[in-house]
């Protein structure tokens, strides 16, 4: 272990880990889709960090917006109005879909989900928020409360009022059902729930449009989000869309739920929106919303909101995105992203699934195809710890020099929206290596079994 991974591990606390597991990989310097260790190896970033660096490490423009603003004015109090801050909101209104036309900003996801939940209960006046299993919304209270996960548990007791339903995920329906044949089922158990749990007490309903691969990267039949907007709207229930990870460009459209024509009621979301150049949150709501707000207070606040040098980095992020055409590249290279993995499904017989929407895609590893099987058997808060098979992988994963959004089962594939095509290639070509691993688990089990 390297001086600076010894420092962390010696004084820092780590999140989601048993701190005595830990061996940290020392990151010196990034540039575009790639980042250095201590020794000078180059990782292509097939996980983008953690889904966030969407225009690539380092961009001139948005490092040279963060000096300019630094040297200007770092801090406001939000009470006061800045420039940059409502230059930023403004735009942000230019791309969200519908009259989602106000933002409150915070310091970061989980604070926006928090103030997404807030306004939806004030709104409504309702105490109750309905969410999915297999999601995550966030590490703070009531935004774990409403994460669907092995992460929640041990979170709680948690907000009271939090419910859950299952998400879609068609290629382990929990209904038993296949895409032709469905007849979603998992809207209608929403609505079933909805009734159960009386819908003059369901504030919202909370979704990820496209769940992220800690979650099995879920993308839902076309007509999932459009039946579960009518839901919302008969039962005057809010929509929450949380495009933390998928916003941005990061599927090919501004938005998730771009790809699926629905408005929400609030968008939440960060990552991507200073290209996590600077911590940032938003929470953004519908014109209805905002009317709300005009005539109740808002009994909440906090020290960072609308933080001049982060909303001078979003300010230039979304400029990045637009003159640069990113969200027409991820668009672009999602479909060639999508037919070379099929290919590796074709290869690899520890390929069960292949799914995404433009760099936001997964490879789902079983151990029999037949029976959609997880090829690991460790827990999510084993990760960490990369022990057995997963262990394996992760060491694969190191040593083709390439980095992705790694969970038990599960290979998350979202590089930078500026990676080209070449390199695009090339970071799939060093997957194609690692799978032979992961192949070679399913042998090893088999030759066991039969001794």
């Amino acid at each position: 272990m390297d001086a600076v991974a010894a420092e962390n591990r010696e004084y820092v606390l780590f999140p989601w880990s048993k701190q005595n597991t830990l061996a940290p990989l020392t990151i010196t310097r990034a540039e575009g889709p790639y980042f250095w260790d201590a020794d000078g190896r180059r990782y292509v970033d097939f996980a983008n960090q953690l889904v966030c660096v969407n225009a690539g490490h380092q961009h001139p423009k948005i490092v040279a917006a963060v000096k300019e603003q630094a040297a200007k004015l770092c801090y406001a109090a939000p009470s006061f109005a800045t420039d940059v801050r409502g230059r930023l909101a403004r735009m942000i209104a230019d791309v969200t879909p519908g009259d989602l036309n106000k933002t409150y900003f915070s310091g970061g996801g989980s604070e926006a989900m928090e103030y997404a939940i807030k306004i939806a209960k004030m709104a409504t006046g309702r105490p109750k928020t309905i969410a999915r299993y297999r999601s995550y919304h966030g590490a703070s209270s009531g935004a774990v409360s409403l994460t669907g996960d092995a992460r929640r548990p041990y979170n709680e007791p948690g907000m009271v009022g939090s419910l859950h339903a299952f998400a879609p995920l068609c290629y382990h329906c929990n209904f038993g059902q296949e895409p032709h044949t469905c007849a979603r089922e998992c809207v209608g158990a929403i609505e079933e729930l909805i009734e159960f749990e009386n819908p003059d007490f369901i504030a919202a309903i909370v979704v990820e449009p496209i769940t992220g691969p800690a979650n099995n990267l879920i993308v839902p039949v076309d007509d999932y989000l459009p039946r579960l907007r009518a839901l919302c709207d008969k039962y005057g229930i809010l929509l929450i869309a949380d495009e933390i990870m998928s916003g941005w460009g990061r599927t090919g459209r501004w938005f998730g739920v771009d790809h699926y024509g629905v408005v929400p009621d609030i968008l939440v979301t960060a990552k991507g929106l200073t290209n996590s150049a600077v911590p940032l949150g938003a929470t953004v709501v519908t014109d209805a919303i905002a009317g709300f707000m005009d005539e109740n207070t808002l009994w909440s606040g906090s020290t960072y909101s609308g933080h001049a040098l982060a909303c001078a980095a979003g300010i230039a992020a979304i400029g990045v995105y637009r003159d640069e055409g990113l969200i027409e590249n991820s668009a672009r290279l999602g479909e060639v992203l999508l037919g070379e993995l099929e290919a590796l499904k074709e290869k690899h017989e520890c390929v069960g699934d292949v799914r995404g929407k433009g760099l936001f895609s997964g490879i789902e590893l079983v151990c029999d195809r037949e029976t959609r099987a997880p090829l690991l058997a460790e827990r999510t808060e084993a990760f960490f710890a990369a022990s057995g098979g997963l262990g394996l992988i992760k060491k694969a994963l190191a040593e083709a020099g390439v980095y992705v959004y790694l969970r038990p089962n599960m290979l998350g594939i979202a590089p930078a929206l500026c990676i080209t095509e070449d390199q695009l290639l090339d970071g799939l070509a060093r997957i194609d290596k690692v799978l032979d691993v992961a192949d070679s688990l399913i042998a090893e089990s088999r030759a066991a079994a039969a001794q």
